[in-house]
């Protein structure tokens, strides 16, 4: 009898929510896992099914601010964006940085409305007083030992 060890069996379990987008008055309902961004299932959805909604972006790394959107119900996990606490807290979310958490329901936001949000978070009132210092180790070779510097 030869008894051969099997490999260790290991199980993702995705969950998927309904995620549904309104921009210009359109409605598109996704399903989008919990480990994908909002904009690359719609985008990879969109184009896919030539269903003609084309939801605005830029960067897609959770920077420009372009795919920002208004979240009407639901919950999302925000926490790669570079969006203000003062912003999410209105309840915007960028999609591009936006992994569902529940179904949820999102409108984009016009450009008059994203005008009218501040641009960049207010840097902390004690942000002068403190500094950061970094500290690098590189490490050299010389005659069969490693020095740092």
């Amino acid at each position: 009898l030869d008894l051969k060890p099997y490999p260790p069996i290991s199980h993702t379990i995705n969950i998927s929510y309904k995620v549904v987008i309104k921009h210009q008055g359109q409605v598109t309902e996704l399903e989008v896992e919990d480990d994908e961004a909002i904009l690359s299932k719609a985008l990879t959805e969109l184009e896919l099914e030539y269903r003609g909604l084309s939801v605005p972006h830029d960067c897609k790394l959770g920077v420009c601010r372009t795919c920002l959107a208004k979240l009407i119900s639901g919950a999302v996990d925000r926490s790669e964006g570079m969006l203000s606490d003062d912003v999410a807290d209105k309840g915007y979310a960028l999609l591009c940085a936006s992994y569902p958490r529940s179904d949820c329901w999102v409108r984009t936001i016009p450009e008059e409305e994203l005008l009218q949000l501040p641009a960049v978070p207010a840097p902390p009132a004690k942000s002068a007083e403190k500094k950061i210092r970094f500290f690098f180790f590189f490490p050299i070779a010389q005659a069969h030992r490693l020095t740092w510097l």
